[in-house]
């Protein structure tokens, strides 16, 4: 499935704005509207839509251009979080299982162009063991409750843009670019499939920044004294690729950006274009008051702006597929991206002192299983197709802090690792372990090629005492040296109440937040292996209630609003090495 674009074959309109919504279907006529994209949660003053659990319901109209006659017309959502139901013209037309990845209908047959349509959304936020993220509705004297095991509201909606598209019949539906270097010569292999395109061929035409072709024909092309991709330096091509009938006329064409680089592990480092590569960011989120997950290009050029100022260039998308337009950005100017899957929560033993978990056995018959697992490798497979174009992206994660210190998890996360690595070999592997799966008890990092640690030594483990903790991370930090691979520390913080101050450098305070990370960059400073930290979390975060979380998580550097902590100048002063 490709992304909607304009070209000269291909057209979209967005359906963004106010749609028709309610809680439940029976209540559409009654005046409800919902911004699109955005999350239902937060917006108005009743607590039962932030806390309902199952459909919600969004309703519009749209008219189909008379343009658009003799196209195949199709209706793309970005994502709607965690599953959906659409129907056009009273006709169910689509479903989609998973949050943070795009589908889309074929409406050919179902919407007639210069016709008005209407569209119906059902959208559920129900999360079970066999979706990911995992989680379960327990009932209560209350009534049903929503539990999960991560550790963000789980916010719901529609949460990206909604298309409406155009396209031939006989058309482009898939791209795949890969890339290389000769010495000075870029390498663009390209490869595309269509459908309805019988007797037709498909060709390329590469074109520079300025627009002047610098390559073109049917197989790999070669740039001659390329520009390269390459970390704080967004330089991209674009690549027009046509479908071509017998007599030589373009049937379809599609254009993608191209930032020609590699990325490869040798020994404990991970190479950009053969050069050792350090990572300097954080784990963020897509978390914004009132519109919730909900894409918004503003916050996202704030958050990009925020991070230039601070010297981070590289995030990862913790824990969910982010937007496109935020690796499309993150593409343009040079800013390297851990893509993860959603797969977050897969550790029902985890965080009891957080979500109050009674006891579940995270692998298991009536927990996660295999019909879990498929839903997780489908996840895989889907993120791999939308984001495997994009320069900005290094690595793979397959998981987030996921139990993998067991013989169920082994098993469990082998097949997934073997699918990603069949589906694009030319990324390394990873995922996000967590601190009980220490050296020598973790059995999924051997699929690793990466390791990506998250340690919270002087906040959950040695809380305030950060001179043991300095000593207990340091001593596991040598054991997974020795595995010689390289090793990111994707998560370290300690929640920082903003505008609390202690002399005596105490948890929650200021104070403490910088010591804390001081701590921590001593540690990394003295470990060769260690080639990146990402700071838990870039700002803070809406969270599931609870006595461990005053207002959410408050481990950001930024505040929900965006302003800065203390902490943010210390970042600032080591990531840009000001004095």
């Amino acid at each position: 499935m490709l992304r909607p674009r304009d070209s000269r074959t291909r057209d979209r309109r967005s359906l963004n704005g106010l749609w028709r919504f309610s809680l439940d279907r029976a209540g559409l006529d009654d005046g409800g509207e919902m911004a699109v994209p955005a999350s239902y949660n937060d917006i108005g003053a009743d607590p039962a839509r932030r806390d309902h659990i199952g459909e919600a319901w969004y309703a519009t109209t749209a008219r189909v251009p008379a343009g658009w006659a003799g196209q195949r017309v199709a209706l793309h959502f970005e994502s709607a979080t965690h599953r959906a139901r659409v129907w056009v013209n009273g006709v169910e037309v689509v479903t989609h299982e998973g949050g943070y990845t795009p589908f889309e209908a074929d409406l050919t047959g179902v919407a007639e162009p210069g016709e008005q349509v209407e569209i119906l959304v059902a959208v559920d936020n129900t999360l079970t063991f066999q979706s990911i993220p995992p989680g379960v509705v327990e009932m209560t004297p209350a009534g049903p409750r929503q539990r999960t095991w991560h550790d963000f509201f789980n916010y719901a909606g529609i949460h990206r843009t909604v298309w409406l598209c155009s396209t031939p019949r006989a058309h482009l539906t898939g791209l795949r670019v890969e890339t290389g270097i000769d010495d000075t010569t870029g390498v663009v292999r390209w490869s595309a499939t269509a459908e309805g395109a019988d007797g037709c061929t498909t060709r390329a035409v590469l074109r520079d920044r300025d627009g002047i072709v610098v390559a073109e024909g049917e197989g790999a092309l070669t740039v001659p004294g390329a520009t390269f991709w390459a970390p704080g330096h967004g330089y991209l091509y674009e690549l027009e690729v046509q479908l071509v009938d017998g007599g030589g006329a373009v049937v379809d064409e599609y254009r993608q950006s191209v930032g020609i680089r590699t990325v490869t592990v040798s020994g404990n480092r991970l190479l950009v274009n053969g050069e050792p590569f350090h990572f300097t960011g954080f784990g963020k989120h897509e978390d914004a008051a009132v519109s919730g997950k909900g894409h918004n290009d503003a916050y996202m050029l704030n958050d990009f702006e925020l991070m230039d100022w601070i010297g981070a260039n590289s995030l990862r998308t913790s824990h969910y597929p982010y937007a496109e337009d935020v690796l499309d950005y993150a593409d343009r100017h040079g800013i390297v991206v851990i893509a993860e899957v959603a797969a977050v929560g897969i550790n029902l033993g985890l965080g009891e002192g957080v979500f109050g978990a009674p006891g579940y056995t995270t692998y298991g018959p009536d927990t996660v299983n295999e019909r879990t697992r498929d839903t997780h490798a489908q996840a895989v497979r889907e993120l791999i197709e939308r984001d495997r174009n994009h320069p900005s992206v290094v690595i793979w994660s397959l998981a987030n802090e996921p139990e993998s210190d067991s013989e169920a998890a082994e098993a469990y996360f082998r097949p997934l690792f073997d699918l990603a690595r069949e589906l694009d070999p030319t990324r390394p592997l990873s995922f996000a372990n967590v601190a009980q799966a220490t050296p020598g008890r973790c059995r999924v990092s051997q699929f690793a090629d990466v390791l990506m640690l998250n340690r919270y030594f002087g906040w959950y483990v040695m809380p305030g005492d950060l001179a043991a903790a300095e000593l207990a991370w340091q001593a596991e930090l040598d054991e997974w040296s020795r595995d010689g691979k390289p090793i990111i520390i994707t998560e370290y913080g300690a929640d920082t109440y903003p505008g609390l101050h202690s002399l005596a450098i105490e948890p929650w305070s200021e104070e403490y937040q910088v010591a804390y990370l001081e701590m921590n960059h001593r540690v990394f400073d003295r470990t060769d292996a260690v080639i990146g930290e990402h700071v838990w979390n870039f700002a803070d975060f809406a969270t599931t209630p609870g006595i461990m979380r005053v207002g959410g998580n408050r481990k950001g550097v930024f505040t929900r609003d965006r302003q800065p902590k203390n902490a943010a100048f210390v970042l600032r002063r080591r990531w840009r090495k000001e004095a």
